[in-house]
């Protein structure tokens, strides 16, 4: 894999000095539901308990190489929240010269780390900006106990993600001026990626949700007017199947596009970048379906 500095190029050094600017961005105040965030407490112990005895190791998904060259920003700011800047991890083809759709990926519940950032490079391999975001304020997890403390923050105040994910899409559409923005996350950031999309629910043009927690609460979905797939596991004792299938007959029931694929056989995290419970077969399958649905829906042009 070849990587560069993003200040490389004259295009690159001009999103950086623009998130720079950006971050400086006005903030939204909203009014958490209750029930909600106790639903996002249950789904952090439920993801300590899927993670017991998992690892920070990268998996095979983290090792595979860009399709083609990318050039990366280790230290991209993005956005301020809570009077703070964050700073993600942006990758992009070495060879862009214009705005390209883009991605805001979300991390799992160890943080923003170097298998996240692998991931964000296999994307940006794939003819897409990607913006890697930091919900953990430049921290990372190395153990369960770790990654349950750091989500739970989230949890207990959502709404500093929520305006993290605001900068982002800010970032995207007005730093870089990515004409499209999609969503994707793994696990706690599977859920985020969906939130992206409740977020902005005319504006995202494809949201991917590995294994996130989900709602089938129909007047939190109506709004949403974006093309949502979904990769879930039957054996996932956290995110659990029956909640999934209410996920999808919500959508139906809405008319909402989506494709939601249950692999089984399979556990929570098959295809993260992080972990020991990677199924190959799986993570393959569900790696050319993301590729397929963000060429048709983010690309405009099909896989």
């Amino acid at each position: 894999m070849m990587t560069a500095s993003l200040r490389q190029t004259g295009m690159m050094v001009a999103i950086l000095a623009c998130g720079l600017f950006l971050t400086a961005c006005e903030k939204q105040a909203s009014v958490d539901n209750e029930a909600e965030n106790a639903a996002a407490r249950e789904n952090v112990e439920a993801m300590s308990r899927e993670h017991a005895d998992d690892s920070t190791q990268p998996s095979p998904a983290a090792e595979i190489a860009p399709a083609q060259a990318v050039i990366s920003e280790s230290r991209m700011p993005y956005a301020e929240v809570g009077d703070q800047n964050v700073y993600g991890y942006f990758s992009a083809p070495s060879d862009v010269f214009e705005p390209l759709p883009a991605l805001i990926v979300i991390h799992e519940w160890w943080g923003l780390n170097d298998n996240v950032r692998a991931m964000a490079d296999r994307l940006a391999g794939e003819g897409y900006m990607v913006l890697a975001v930091d919900l953990y304020g430049g921290r990372t997890a190395s153990t369960p106990a770790e990654a349950r403390a750091l989500m739970l923050e989230v949890v207990e105040d959502p709404e500093l993600a929520r305006e993290n994910i605001r900068g982002a899409y800010k970032f995207l559409t007005t730093a870089t001026g990515a004409p499209r923005v999609g969503s994707l996350g793994w696990c706690f950031g599977g859920g985020w990626a969906l939130t992206a999309a409740q977020l902005f629910p005319d504006e995202l043009a494809a949201s991917v949700v590995y294994y996130g927690q989900v709602t089938s609460d129909e007047e939190k979905l109506r709004p949403v007017n974006v093309p949502i797939l979904g990769l879930f596991a039957a054996e996932d004792a956290g995110i659990k199947v029956e909640s999934v299938e209410a996920f999808r007959g919500a959508l139906e029931r809405l008319r909402k596009e989506h494709e939601i694929h249950v692999y089984p056989g399979v556990g929570h995290a098959f295809a993260n970048p992080t972990g020991t419970n990677y199924n190959a077969e799986a993570a393959a399958d569900a790696w050319a379906r993301t590729i397929d649905f963000l060429g048709r829906h983010l690309s405009g042009g099909g896989s």
